[in-house]
């Protein structure tokens, strides 16, 4: 046997999905995380799942990994002490940024925390002109009394962002050459080399998340590695970045700024390759885990790629898959605000001690006791029987809650359920409507552990028309690892007018970003034939500040080039702000080439239908209280593990398996298709 593994590392669970490359078996496995060191769950993970279906660590031939290591030292800022060299006079440019006020009428918001304190943020004489002429040559005695400086203060990063360094790099090239010989155990990240792009203020925060990042994604790469091969498992570890394509080890140690949406990309991958599959190329996806909600549209089974984004208050320029993130997950602390209104998240009692339920100490009911206290969830255990909850003491946390509401019990459980749902809409709202897209139009994909149970009323808050769940939701991110390339992003800022003068700088960044692009391939052992190389141009209209990303197909850079891109942008412009200016002067601004390393992945094959009674696969009846039926019902529960392609169930029904649970409600009605995924719809 040989096997490939993906684990997704959340919050509150560990995900393994293993799949056999012979035969073609799927297995799944889920175990607590372990928040102080996740790759302590990963290996019990890895260990226990190889255990169950026979193997052992050294039959694992791929290991592919997401993880939100990143992230929560970015949000609970548990970084490293960290220094910055930058251009004289630009010293307070971190602090300063945009000038931007997200929250324009809030007179009380806490902006983020500045990563670098301003005491070690230190300047240094050079200066390059837009146009690449040095006007101010690096003072590198300057530059070494910095870094000396730095080494006093203990620091363990250090970022370096000059001025222009993306048109001309020769001074930061200098910089990190000094800084490596003054400060040899510093962690160096260089602007140029982590977001080579234009608008300084985007790429300053990108070279010092990076900085600040850098040590403690270097640690827990080194205490994964060490696990896996205590275990003996011999296989290649690849990480899962935020563009959902895969790297190695060594590059997600320099780069952990490409990681910060690690966790939740995967999710995406595995949503798009399952949904072509079932012949629903145009998603909306809903995983919502134990501590946050993640959703993402594809459009003709293609993600939305975003060449920036503000991650938890930081500006970040790095390739990220299109993702909207809301504090709703099943770990979710519902609460009374000051107003004395019941609120929900994002405040999150984790995997330690969790939800009341798991008996483990805490005693504020979340999103997963109002689950259990309605009948949704499994009475007296989760997972498939591994872990006993305590409904009583569910019960009885929201009794509490529900007298300072002035409400009964299971109207206050049902409405933590109302409230978490209204914020996953928002959510959806956020990358569909708000950008032109009417979810009306999209199958809602449900996955993680907690999607499929909130599914159907939130489908029906958006006026959805079906729901798809898939065979294994609770591990589909762990499952998108073994469905997915290995990649990686290259760009290059040459700010020119759309006309005959851009052909030349075009054709020079081009060929440029492909020897990039070659070099990686080499790096990463990819044979020619699984290279694949896609080129897109950054453009705008003039004075615009947002630019649009066009595609531009391998050919010759001609005539024809230009009138694909001038095409292209008009059709994109109308398709995002529904006009087109005409006569407007066009701009390209940025080049970019994602190489992509393709990858033997997991295969799956439709099964032969069998019937649509789905009696056989009944385990008996539960008291749930649903209000579109007007209180407690007697609902019939199936397994999932025993229903077959063609079975066809009416609700309301629940479904449940090891890492999820499907509520159906009244009204609806549920077929398995050939791949074995559950498909909500109204009845007929």
């Amino acid at each position: 046997m040989t096997w490939r593994v993906g684990v997704d590392s959340g919050g509150t669970f560990t995900d393994v999905c293993l799949f056999d490359e012979t035969t073609g078996r799927i297995e799944v496995w889920k175990v607590a995380s372990t928040p102080d060191d996740p790759s302590r769950a990963i290996a019990q993970g890895v260990d226990e799942g190889m255990r169950r279906v026979g193997g052992g660590p050294g039959d694992v031939v791929y290991f592919g990994h997401g993880t939100t290591v990143a992230t929560n030292a970015l949000i609970q800022h548990r970084g490293v002490p960290t220094g910055l060299v930058t251009t004289g006079g630009f010293r307070d440019l971190l602090e300063i940024g945009r000038q931007k006020r997200p929250d324009l009428y809030d007179l009380q918001v806490d902006k983020p925390p500045v990563l670098v304190a301003r005491d070690l943020r230190l300047e240094v004489p050079e200066r390059v002109r837009h146009d690449g002429t040095v006007e101010t040559r690096l003072d590198e005695t300057a530059l070494r009394e910095a870094a000396r400086a730095l080494k006093r203060a203990d620091v363990a990063a250090v970022a370096v962002c000059f001025l222009y360094a993306f048109v001309r790099p020769d001074h930061e090239r200098a910089a990190r050459r000094i800084l490596a010989e003054e400060l040899p155990e510093a962690f160096l990240s260089v602007s140029h080399e982590v977001a080579p792009e234009f608008r300084e203020f985007e790429r300053l925060s990108t070279a010092v998340v990076n900085a600040y990042l850098g040590p403690v994604m270097q640690g827990y790469i080194r205490r994964l590695a060490d696990r896996l091969a205590a275990l003996g498992m011999t296989a290649t570890p690849h990480l899962t970045q935020s563009n959902g394509g895969v790297m190695g080890l060594e590059a997600a140690a320099n780069l952990p700024v490409r990681m910060v949406l690690s966790g939740p990309s995967t999710g995406v991958v595995g949503a798009q390759a399952i949904g072509r599959l079932a012949g629903f190329p145009d998603l909306i996806t809903f995983d919502m885990g134990g501590t946050s909600t993640d959703v993402a549209l594809l459009q003709s089974g293609e993600p939305r790629l975003a060449s920036e984004s503000i991650v938890h208050g930081y500006p970040i320029k790095a390739p990220m898959l299109d993702i909207h993130t809301v504090g709703a997950g099943g770990g979710s602390i519902a609460h009374v605000d000051s107003g004395g209104l019941l609120k929900v998240g994002p405040r999150s009692a984790g995997a330690d001690p969790g939800p009341v339920c798991y008996d483990r100490g805490n005693d504020e009911p979340t999103v997963t006791d109002a689950n259990v206290v309605l009948g949704a969830l499994h009475p007296t255990h989760l997972l498939g029987g591994r872990m006993p909850i305590r409904r009583d003491r569910a019960i009885a946390a929201i009794e509490r809650l529900a007298k300072r509401l002035g409400l009964e019990t299971m109207e206050t459980a049902q409405g933590i359920l109302s409230v978490v749902t209204a914020n996953m809409a928002k959510a959806i709202r956020v990358i569909s409507v708000q950008r032109g897209h009417d979810p009306r139009d999209y199958t809602l994909m449900a996955f993680g552990g907690a999607g499929p149970l909130h599914a159907a009323r939130l489908a029906r808050e958006l006026e959805i028309r079906r729901v798809l769940v898939p065979r294994n939701p609770g591990i589909l991110c762990a499952m998108g690892l073994l469905l997915t390339d290995l990649r990686a992003d290259f760009a290059a800022t040459r700010l020119t007018p759309l006309g005959k003068e851009a052909l030349a700088p075009m054709r020079e960044a081009f060929e440029t970003l492909a020897a990039q692009a070659g070099a990686w391939f080499d790096l990463e052992g990819i044979p020619a034939e699984a290279r694949r190389v896609a080129r897109t141009v950054d453009m705008r209209y003039a004075g615009q500040n947002y630019e649009l990303p066009v595609a531009l197909p391998d050919g010759p850079f001609d005539a024809s080039t230009l009138a694909l891109l001038a095409d292209g942008f008009a059709a994109e412009h109308r398709r995002m702000y529904g006009f087109v200016a005409e006569g407007e002067p066009v701009q390209l601004v940025t080049f970019r080439v994602e190489a992509t390393g393709v990858v033997r992945k997991a295969a799956f094959g439709a099964k032969p239908p069998g019937p649509e009674d789905a009696g056989f696969a009944r385990e008996g009846v539960r008291d749930v209280w649903l209000p579109e039926a007007g209180g407690f019902v007697a609902v019939p529960v199936y397994a999932r593990d025993r229903l077959v392609p063609g079975n066809r169930i009416a609700g309301p029904a629940i479904v449940e398996q090891m890492d999820s649970t499907t509520l159906v409600l009244p009204g609806m009605g549920a077929r398995v298709d050939g791949y074995e995924n559950l498909i909500l719809e109204a009845a007929a």
